[in-house]
């Protein structure tokens, strides 16, 4: 009797705050799913009326739809690799024992704590701008003609400044994983003859691996709503170059006003969202099992 009172007790407590999330998540949801089978647009709110399946219709056979997915798989995939791979190599550097070690940690990590709008604009305006950036300065140093970055390589551009921002989170948990790692393997296999790549491919990689699936996975979920460094920097552009799926939801949503046709978007979004997330759970579920 204790114990079930106990429980129910527990239960009557939290539930405020399940109902809150819930409500939080489903009411916006349930309006997004509303709004997508309406004809509402809001230069002309008086014209409404159910349309059923015509706004996804529209909104999947839209031009710039296959373009912005396929911009939101190089986003996603350019970041993971330059986040993963910077990572694991700024993990090992940032493990070795050195002068002024805690401060390096905490420049390393500082990106991760400024705002993507602030990013984005530092990175247009002070390193990227061909005339009075820092690569430009650069490249007028050494005889070359400064490259404008955003309007010649935009996706790229965008893909670097995201990655700026991802690669100290992807440091902090790598590292993190690294400083669990049994240093008596490590001096057992040195003592065996292995040399540094050995150690590294046959004890820190796997050791690593759990690790790297983790930020895969956060990164990926958080990377698929990238928008305020594009909004910033190219406004999708020039012409549909860095639009991105979500980025294609904002324009349809607010620069054409077509709210049931942006909801259809952010619908797909979510969904395929989910699909992405599904996939790499079971991925990790394997990982951990192995």
């Amino acid at each position: 009797m204790a114990t079930a009172h106990s429980r129910a007790l527990s239960r009557l407590m939290i539930s405020p705050a399940v109902i809150l999330l819930l409500l939080w998540m489903i009411v916006p949801l349930a309006m997004t799913l509303w709004f997508s089978t309406q004809r509402y647009n809001l230069l002309n709110p008086a014209n409404t009326g159910f349309v059923g399946f015509d706004n996804y219709y529209y909104f999947v056979t839209n031009a710039a739809f296959w373009t912005s997915i396929w911009n939101t798989i190089a986003l996603v995939g350019g970041v993971l690799i330059i986040t993963v791979f910077g990572g694991i190599a700024l993990a090992l550097l940032l493990d070795q024992p050195f002068f002024g070690q805690g401060l390096v940690r905490i420049m390393v990590i500082a990106p991760f704590f400024v705002m993507p709008t602030v990013s984005a604009l530092v990175w247009q305006n002070m390193f990227m701008d061909p005339v009075n950036g820092f690569f430009a300065h650069v490249a007028r140093a050494i005889g070359l003609t400064p490259f404008d970055f955003l309007a010649h390589a935009p996706l790229a551009s965008i893909i670097l400044i995201v990655a700026w921002q991802w690669l100290p989170f992807a440091t902090l948990i790598l590292l993190t994983a690294l400083q669990s790692l049994d240093r008596e393997q490590q001096e057992a296999a040195e003592m065996d003859g292995a040399n540094r790549l050995q150690r590294f491919v046959y004890l820190t990689l796997p050791h690593l691996t759990r690790a790297i699936t983790v930020v895969i996975l956060i990164q990926t979920i958080f990377l698929l709503s990238v928008y305020a460094e594009i909004l910033v920097t190219t406004n999708g552009g020039p012409g549909t170059a860095t639009t991105t799926l979500t980025y294609l939801v904002y324009v349809q949503s607010l620069l054409n006003y077509d709210v049931g046709a942006g909801s259809a978007g952010g619908i797909i979004a979510v969904i395929l969202a989910n699909i992405v997330a599904i996939f790499l759970m079971r991925m990790i579920g394997k990982n951990l099992d192995a």
